[in-house]
């Protein structure tokens, strides 16, 4: 028996800053799952901001979104039919055909994921790709050590707002971070722990960065003005995790580089970016230790939440003007 659903899809390559035209909303029938296969109703989607790179039609390490087709990304959602023994109807899964209130997809392209504790939507935040990428960033990109100053940009978002806490439970002397408006600095300051905490919009990065190095560490969300910052604040054989560059997602233009990229020989510092399905050897060890965290309350995890699949577009436009404090999530 056929699903009646609905789908997001992309329609255009945004040039420069998407705009809700680039997308429509598709209704259509699913058909019944077939053998080794699930039939999923989605309860949370996820919107990040690698999603923007993807609707370049450029070579990246993902292939592009196709147009006319529906969009992908993480979601969580319940088995309602099962062709397949390893899962049963009731179950929750983990899986990456967001964007759609059904899914119809292989068993193996599902994890189960355990909601007696912990709710849905934590595997698409504190417990799924973002705390993976911040977990990874630090231990296995920056090698970060105890005692390390660590600085951490857009550090008010999913990924950084755990990078920062994250920092602080393996060791870190001091952590820094940057965010876009004041109530996003308190945030971090007086709920996360971070030791400081600045919002960009008040002064230049650099000059607001400098009264708190020397960074043995910096985690890069962000790119730009924030990268030639810490560049300028780094101790003498630091470490950059770059782990993405929002700054310049929505550019037109190629953006200048950093213009004191001489440092990075001068102080022997490494800059290292990265994608974290290329450490899938760290998952067994992050779930364990963040799982800890969690369950005793020292991962402080939150989210901003829309309602519907008529907000996804919306959500993720929000997202990239930063209208999300920790994760973005879309409740179906």
């Amino acid at each position: 028996m056929s699903t009646p659903t609905r789908q997001i899809q992309l329609t255009a390559r945004p040039h420069g800053e998407p705009v809700p035209t680039d997308f429509r909303t598709v209704e259509t029938e699913l058909p019944a799952p077939g053998a080794g296969e699930v039939l999923v109703r989605n309860t949370f989607l996820s919107v990040d901001p690698y999603m923007r790179g993807r609707m370049n039609d450029t070579k990246s390490y993902v292939p592009p979104y196709a147009l006319d087709a529906p969009m992908e990304g993480g979601a969580v959602g319940e088995v309602v039919e099962s062709n397949d023994e390893s899962l049963s109807v009731g179950d929750t899964v983990l899986h990456m055909a967001g964007w759609r209130e059904h899914a119809v997809l292989p068993a193996s392209a599902a994890r189960k994921v355990d909601t007696s504790a912990i709710p849905a939507s934590a595997y698409l935040g504190v417990l799924g790709m973002p705390g993976l990428t911040a977990y990874v960033g630090l231990t296995r990109v920056a090698q970060m050590a105890e005692g390390d100053v660590v600085f951490v940009s857009g550090a008010a978002g999913a990924v950084g707002s755990l990078a920062g806490q994250m920092a602080r439970h393996l060791g870190a002397s001091k952590v820094i971070g940057s965010a876009g408006t004041p109530e996003k600095v308190r945030w971090l300051t007086e709920e996360l722990g971070f030791d400081a905490a600045f919002d960009y919009h008040d002064g230049p990065v650099h000059k607001q960065l400098r009264e708190h190095g020397p960074i043995d560490v910096y985690f890069d969300n962000v790119g730009g003005d924030h990268l030639e910052a810490a560049i300028g604040a780094m101790a003498d054989f630091g470490r950059v995790a770059a782990c993405g560059a929002i700054a310049s997602y929505n550019a037109t233009e190629a953006p200048s580089g950093p213009r004191n990229m001489m440092m990075l020989v001068q102080k022997r510092l490494t800059l290292r970016g990265f994608i974290v399905s290329d450490h899938a050897e760290a998952a067994g060890e992050f779930y364990r230790r963040a799982g800890q965290w969690v369950a005793d309350g020292e991962l402080v995890a939150r989210e901003t939440v829309t309602e519907g699949l008529d907000s996804t577009v919306d959500a993720f436009l929000g997202l990239l003007s930063g209208a999300n404090t920790g994760k973005m999530v879309v409740r179906l």
